[in-house]
């Protein structure tokens, strides 16, 4: 960080495309102040931080933490001793008297009007944001196609080239989606020497990254589905990353991909509410719009319309995320929000009542390590260090996925917990509750993989496995 806080160092973006405020890559207009209440008495939302760099010279990636806006805006890395001070508490005369280091207001304002017109203040033009987002959620009968039709698009891009049309995407997309689901599990199942399950499990664990970076693990579980008897309704169980709730957070919506539409699994929702009580329902809910932005859940109806659906019938789905219970053993939060103890009891009284199987997928990442998580050692190269790091994460997973393997819940999140969680595991939620939820259920272990991106920067692992 440089001593001196100077201009130049901001720009904003719209729907993840940078403009060419000042210091800022790409095209647009620079917003512009306006010494509302707000902006005078600025304080910052939750936000994500990336490094990045523009013509040589580096900036500061700052982004929607709880994923309302998708906008980004990127500033001088000096700018990181400011936002401390956006506290909301703080006027911006106070801001530059205690910052000092060359700040003035004709470099905060800029800052502020570029934070404000991306969502990323509290006030007016977030709330108008969060506003038309929970109406959109609202009025839809379904949660539109998502990461599932943006790989639809690109398997139809590499095979008619840049200039394929958005009817060719449309007319195409679903069969090229089916091809690829197909390729993946022929390639995974290949020298499997049970390529099917002998009867649809209880609980299966998939990965709910991009399937580019686990697709072995995808392939390893749903390809194995594609023979037994069909469930009556599922419940996937993602993790919540980003959002309001404090604890589980319940969708009332069904699901659309390219495949298809699944509907809500009614039978199973008006079972779990009325199991909760209304005061725990309503917890549950009260954040729903945090699915509009996530994308574990949809990735994972998109293979189940696949393997299980007919030209007659799709999977019924319900959409749960579960938060970390990492964070406070379990209970919300903040003790506002659905814990997971109540969630728990009222899904297995849920699924016992109901006739017909209930298949539950959890939909869970495990190790997130790289200089892109925080992480100094590099990913990727043959030197020692490169080495011993990735052996490190593997090592590490496979202990904790041998606990998995053991049904051993509680002593999962205890070494977790001992560990402080050091190789960033965010699909604790939905592991335990699908173990918790499946009680002393018989687990087999199908597949673990650990893809990095081609910089380097990222390494994430996930695994395959059932609980029969």
């Amino acid at each position: 960080m440089s001593d001196e806080i100077t201009p130049g160092g901001a720009g904003s973006a719209g729907e993840g495309q940078p403009s060419n405020a000042p210091g800022g890559p790409g095209s647009g207009q620079t917003p512009r102040f306006e010494g509302a209440p707000h902006q005078e008495r600025p304080r910052l939302r939750p936000v994500r931080g990336f490094m990045t760099q523009h013509q040589g010279q580096p900036l500061l990636g700052l982004t929607d933490a709880q994923q309302v806006s998708d906008k980004m805006v990127f500033a001088a890395p000096a700018v990181q001793a400011v936002l401390g001070k956006f506290d909301g508490e703080h006027d911006l005369d106070q801001i530059v008297s205690e910052v000092g280091k060359g700040l003035s207001r004709d470099v905060l304002e800029p800052l502020v009007a570029q934070l404000d017109e991306a969502g990323l203040l509290a006030g007016p033009r977030f709330d108008a944001m969060y506003d038309a987002l929970k109406k959109s959620y609202d009025s839809q009968d379904h949660l539109p196609a998502g990461v599932s039709a943006q790989v639809a698009d690109r398997l139809v891009v590499m095979a008619r080239g840049e200039d394929a049309t958005d009817e060719q995407k449309a007319e195409e997309g679903p069969e090229k989606l089916r091809e690829q689901f197909d390729a993946w599990i022929d390639q995974a199942l290949k020298s499997a020497s049970d390529p099917s399950f002998d009867k649809l499990p209880r609980v299966v664990f998939t990965p709910s990254v991009d399937y580019q970076m686990a697709w072995p693990n995808y392939a390893a579980v749903y390809g194995r589905m594609r023979v037994v008897d069909r469930p009556k309704r599922v419940v996937i169980l993602g993790s919540h990353q980003a959002g309001f709730a404090t604890g589980v957070c319940g969708c009332d919506k069904g699901y659309e991909t390219p495949l298809g539409v699944s509907p809500l699994a009614r039978d199973l929702f008006d079972a779990l509410t009325s199991a909760l009580g209304d005061e725990n329902a309503e917890k549950l809910l009260r954040h729903r719009y945090d699915h509009e932005r996530a994308h574990a859940i949809e990735a994972q109806v998109a293979w189940l319309q696949h393997v299980l659906g007919t030209d007659d019938e799709t999977p019924q789905v319900m959409g749960v995320l579960v938060h970390d219970p990492l964070r406070n053993g379990g209970e919300s939060y903040d003790g506002e929000g659905l814990g997971l103890d109540p969630f728990i009891a009222a899904l297995r009284r849920a699924v016992d009542e109901l006739e017909g199987p209930t298949l539950i997928v959890a939909a869970a990442d495990l190790a997130h390590v790289g200089p892109q998580f925080g992480d100094q050692q590099a990913l990727v190269g043959d030197d020692e260090g490169a080495q011993q790091f990735r052996q490190q994460v593997m090592q590490h997973d496979q202990q904790m996925v041998g606990l998995i393997g053991q049904g051993k819940h509680q002593e999962l999140l205890s070494a977790l917990q001992w560990q402080q969680n050091r190789m960033r595991w965010t699909g604790v939620g939905p592991i335990v509750a699908a173990m918790r939820a499946a009680e002393d259920g018989q687990t087999r272990l199908l597949n673990y993989f650990a893809a990095a991106d081609p910089q380097g920067r990222a390494l994430v692992s996930s695994f395959a496995a059932s609980i029969g």
